[in-house]
């Protein structure tokens, strides 16, 4: 099962190089993202088909992270039914964008079940090249320095995170295994010294991925510039592949029992993406840079939860489900706006809810959601994240925390109130009229999905989804 979901995109890429037909590239994304769920739900059937590969495999410790991935790459692939044929290019460009589409969710399909940390390690830098021709697809000046940059400052981080692993090497002496079972298993035995300085290169290195301060420089302009299905796919999974490798690799310095220093590098990372997300917030002019200011956020606050551990590894999994979902619906809807009033600074966009109802609606229902409201998921996360802060007595920590989160809120909810109830600008009114007709079915309700399972989910969790996330922290 694992080999078909590895294999059959790659196959369906080669027929769409030579057929360069729209429909059939549309077809083969579908296709693609239901097998790709099917192979997700079929682990709860027989788990054990899973676990046979000797470099691949699909366990409690990743599960969490492939379904959200499935869930997104399903969304996307519904909304983009009606996203690309919106697209004013030739056929083979894109043939272009929904092979390079494809080859990315395999590349983190494959650091996601890569069991083997130098394998997710050649994975995540599969992803780099695959998403960089997609946030340059539309060949604007903003999109090519977007991508130029996304390539180099994620290279840099490749290359420190290379490193750290050849230092992880020399902190397991004898051992010469990069798998996570084995690293874990023999941990006791590794030097603490290198285990440490490793943590910190690998922590830096995937923290550009993860979109980490202060190494998050390439995340707005990537963000803002790709089209906005790929937003949507870069900010809900792509980001949690790089911080499963994290997680894995800090898994290894709590088994080793030397997390205290791991812990400090977490907690400041984590604040430092919170205080950056605060201060940009605050002066965007742009909407899709605000929501990757927003991703920056609560990356943040997955390092912060991770830094604290006991209960709020608990919220660390619910945070990353919640925030998979509602970023990915935030994204998409942004991508409606964009196709209504053709510009993505905030001033521009005004009166939205005497244009499109759905859409402004969902934009609200968004930002509602990010920012934490009941019974958005990210409000428990958030409330056990604290509660984790008062029992450790973290007391100066929580009022940062706080602090921080407040402001954030703030100065999303001035955006989204002025955007979608601020009073019109007849030019751009007039455009929004005439571009209503582009927005299908299929761009709304991806949206619809995605919100009601971040706020289903939000005032309850089924038994079975609590196990799994039990698990995934176990595991």
């Amino acid at each position: 099962m694992i080999s078909l979901v590895l294999l059959v995109p790659i196959i369906f890429c080669i027929i769409m190089f030579f057929a360069k037909n729209k429909i059939l590239n549309n077809v083969f994304i579908n296709i693609y993202a239901l097998l790709h769920l099917s192979v997700g739900l079929g682990y709860f059937i027989k788990p054990m088909q899973f676990a046979n590969n000797q470099y691949f495999e699909l366990n409690s410790s990743n599960i969490i992270f492939y379904l959200i991935l499935s869930v997104i790459f399903l969304a996307v692939a519904i909304y983009n039914n009606g996203y690309s044929k919106n697209l004013n290019f030739s056929d083979k460009k894109i043939m272009h964008y929904a092979t390079m589409l494809l080859i990315f969710v395999v590349s983190m399909t494959g650091g996601i079940l890569s069991n083997n940390l130098g394998l997710a390690w050649i994975f995540i830098e599969g992803t780099t090249l695959a998403s960089a021709y997609l946030i340059y697809f539309n060949k604007t000046k903003h999109s090519i320095e977007a991508a130029w940059k996304y390539v180099f400052i994620c290279s840099i981080g490749i290359a420190l995170a290379f490193v750290g692993i050849i230092l992880l090497t020399v902190a397991e002496g004898s051992l010469n295994s990069l798998n996570y079972a084995d690293l874990i298993n023999n941990a006791q035995s590794f030097n603490h010294f290198w285990l440490n300085v490793s943590f910190v290169f690998i922590l830096f290195g995937l923290g550009t991925k993860m979109g980490l301060a202060p190494v998050h420089f390439w995340l707005p302009d990537a963000h803002s510039e790709a089209p906005s299905p790929i937003s949507a796919l870069l900010s809900a999974t792509l980001l949690n592949c790089a911080f499963l490798v994290i997680l894995n690799v800090y898994k290894v310095i709590l088994a080793a029992n030397c997390y205290a220093y791991a812990r400090i590098v977490l907690l400041v990372m984590g604040f430092l993406s919170l205080f950056v997300a605060a201060v940009f917030l605050y002066h965007t002019t742009n909407y899709k840079r605000m929501l990757a200011y927003s991703s920056i956020e609560n990356m943040g606050i997955l390092a912060i939860a991770t830094a604290l551990g006991g209960i709020a590894y608990y919220a660390l999994i619910i945070h990353l489900i919640g925030h998979s979902l509602i970023k990915a619906s935030y994204f998409l809807t942004s991508g409606n706006i964009l196709e209504l009033f053709e510009t993505k600074k905030i001033k521009s966009v005004r009166g939205l809810i005497e244009i499109d109802k759905k859409t402004s609606w969902l934009w609200v229902a968004s930002f509602l959601g990010i920012c934490a409201f009941p019974p958005s998921m990210l409000f428990m996360s958030e409330f056990i994240t604290i509660k984790a802060m008062l029992i450790q007595k973290h007391y100066i920590l929580c009022i940062l925390f706080l602090f921080l989160l407040t402001i954030i809120l703030y100065a999303m909810a001035k955006v989204v109130i002025k955007m979608v109830f601020g009073q019109k600008s007849e030019e751009k009114f007039e455009i929004a009229e005439k571009n209503v007709s582009k927005i299908t079915f299929s761009m709304y309700f991806p949206q619809v999905i995605l919100l009601t399972l971040a706020f289903v989910l939000g005032i309850y969790l089924p038994e079975f989804l609590d196990i799994v996330i039990r698990n995934t922290i176990v595991g």
